[in-house]
């Protein structure tokens, strides 16, 4: 069963569903953060909009329920949108998922991301059957691999052209968490 909310401590930050109450701040935290997260990520663009945000919320909804991915966003004790984090691309058979993240800008550097990561990572082993996320970040996002690394993850491998980055197939880090 996916958790209403996650708490984290002592960090003061949530990790919940998204709602439809979240769209409109979805869509500035991604405004916000075009410039930043742009370079990494084809979903963030100058003209998301307020129907993306809806459009990626029913997904998140129907992933849960189907239990294919668990996606949350990050909000702080305030309940203002920090970001969103997520368990995606699962592997039933052999029990094993992606993991991925992003801060807005305004509020990177902050540790965020890192803490973000090792709560659903926790609460990803204690309530599902994975054994493995894997964290795959182009190889230029440094900011991205080092909350790999803060998180415990263990960098494997290089993988070529893993990753599209601005149209353009570009190599990628993967590390990977793993249920001990």
């Amino acid at each position: 069963m996916p958790p209403k909310s996650i708490m984290s401590a002592p960090m003061e930050i949530v990790i919940r569903p998204p709602t439809p109450n979240d769209v409109a701040a979805l869509t500035q935290a991604v405004h916000e953060s075009v410039r930043d997260v742009s370079r990494w990520m084809a979903w963030c663009h100058p003209a998301y909009a307020e129907a993306d945000a809806e459009s990626w919320i029913r997904s998140t909804m129907q992933g849960h329920a189907e239990h294919s991915a668990f996606e949350f966003v990050i909000v702080d004790d305030g309940g203002s949108l920090i970001g969103c984090c997520g368990i995606n691309h699962v592997n039933q058979v052999d029990r094993f998922a992606n993991l991925g993240y992003w801060i807005r800008s305004s509020r990177t550097g902050l540790g965020i991301a890192t803490r973000a990561v090792q709560v659903l990572a926790e609460w990803t082993f204690a309530n599902t059957a994975l054994n493995r996320l894997e964290i795959v970040v182009a190889v230029g996002n440094l900011r991205s691999q080092r909350v790999a690394e803060k998180c415990g993850a263990i960098r494997e491998a290089i993988l070529r052209q893993r990753l599209m980055v601005g149209g353009q197939p570009v190599d990628a880090i993967m590390h990977a968490l793993v249920r001990e």
